[in-house]
C-alpha cells in the first residue's frame, strides 16, 4: 500500500473514532434524564486546557444521615438528587447543614470570546443543566442564572 493511502486510511480511522465519541455524547444527551443543579464556580481559566469554568454541583440528598457518603445520582422533579449507596456512586460531602455537594467538580467549556458566566451579580445564582448517566459524573449541557426565583438560560456561543 502506498504511503498516501496509508495516511488517508489513518485519517479516516481517526475521524471515525472522533465521530463515534461525539455520537455517543449526542445520543446520551438525548436519552439520559436531565436535571438542574446549583453550581459554585471554582476556576474560570487554565491556559493549558482553554477557557472553561469548573463547577461544584449542589445536590438534594435523599438521606441526610452522614457527613461523607457515596450517592447514586438521579434526576427527580428537575433537580439533581443523591441517593445514598454503600459503594459505586459519586462521593458527596456536606459543606454546611443544608448544602451537599459533589466532591469532584465538573468542567463547562466556553467558546473563546464568550463572557465569563461565573461572574454573577449580587442576588443571582449560577445553575447548570446536566444529563445524569447511570454511572459516572453528571455531564453539563447549559448554564443559567437564577434571580428572584426565575431561571434564565445563558446564550453562550
Amino acid at each position: 500500500m502506498k504511503p498516501a493511502y496509508r495516511g488517508i486510511a489513518i485519517t479516516v480511522l481517526h475521524c471515525f473514532l472522533v465521530l463515534t465519541v461525539a455520537g455517543k455524547y449526542a445520543w446520551d444527551r438525548d436519552r439520559l434524564p436531565r436535571a438542574w443543579a446549583n453550581a459554585t464556580p471554582i476556576d474560570p481559566n487554565l491556559p493549558i486546557r482553554g477557557r472553561y469554568v469548573m463547577l461544584q454541583l449542589q445536590i438534594v440528598p435523599a438521606d441526610r444521615s452522614t457527613e461523607w457518603s457515596t450517592a447514586r445520582l438521579a434526576a427527580e422533579n428537575g433537580r439533581l438528587v443523591g441517593h445514598s449507596v454503600a459503594s459505586g456512586g459519586q462521593l458527596v460531602w456536606r459543606r454546611s447543614p443544608d448544602v451537599w455537594v459533589l466532591s469532584e467538580p465538573i468542567a463547562f467549556f466556553l467558546p473563546e470570546h464568550a463572557a465569563d458566566p461565573s461572574r454573577v451579580a449580587r442576588g443571582e445564582e449560577l445553575w447548570v443543566e446536566v444529563s445524569v448517566p447511570a454511572n459516572g459524573p453528571p455531564r453539563p449541557i447549559r448554564l443559567a442564572v437564577k434571580r428572584d426565583g426565575v431561571m434564565k438560560p445563558l446564550d453562550i456561543h
